[in-house]
This record gives structure tokens, C-alpha cells and sequence, in this order.
């Protein structure tokens, strides 16, 4: 076997063993994502808490119990999941009953 057979046995074996590790065709869903930590950087400078019963409502830009991830206009994904994708944490999920200080009405 010279070098660059076994060069190209080499590359072939890789790519061989990435396609078995990635299933061709499969979509990322929002679900495969993580969740985002209370203790993430942005989420500590966003006041990001899992629980909206947990913020006092005198530190909200409109003091209103009823704010929570699930009504913000930023959130993503199907209503109704506990956990679902925000513009503001891109590729990570935030809870539903969540809330941050970037909380915005939907319209």
C-alpha cells in the first residue's frame, strides 16, 4: 500500500464515520436545544428566572403579575410547550412560566 492509498483510506474512514454519526436528511428541532441556565451570563444581565412567581413585580418595567415568557412577543415555537426558543438566548430555550427584563407585549 503506498502513502496515498492509505492517505485516502484514511480520509474515506472519516467521512465514513461522520455519516454514521450524522443521519442525512434529519432537521434539528427546537427541542434538541439546550436550556438556558439562570446562572448563564446573559440570562443573569436579562433578571432571567424559570419562575415569573419568583420576580417582585416593583422591578418590572409595568408592574404585571401576568407577565411570563409564554405571552412575550420575542418567544418562538409552538404555543403550549414548556419550553420553547427566545430571540434573546439564541440557541437555547427558555421556560414558558419563565421571565426576563426584556419581557415585551405580544400584539
Amino acid at each position: 500500500m503506498s502513502k496515498i492509498a492509505r492517505r485516502q483510506f484514511i480520509q474515506l474512514s472519516a467521512v465514513a464515520a461522520a455519516g454514521y454519526f450524522v443521519s442525512p436528511g434529519r432537521e434539528a428541532k427546537a427541542q434538541d436545544l439546550p436550556h438556558v441556565t439562570e446562572d448563564d451570563p446573559t440570562a443573569m444581565a436579562m433578571k432571567y428566572t424559570h419562575d415569573t412567581s419568583t420576580v417582585d413585580p416593583a422591578t418590572r418595567a409595568k408592574p404585571d403579575e401576568n407577565q411570563n415568557c409564554a405571552n412575550c412577543a420575542l418567544i418562538q415555537g409552538a404555543d403550549g410547550d414548556e419550553w420553547r426558543p427566545c430571540q434573546i438566548f439564541p440557541g437555547k430555550l427558555v421556560n414558558a412560566n419563565g421571565w426576563c427584563s426584556v419581557w415585551a407585549p405580544k400584539a
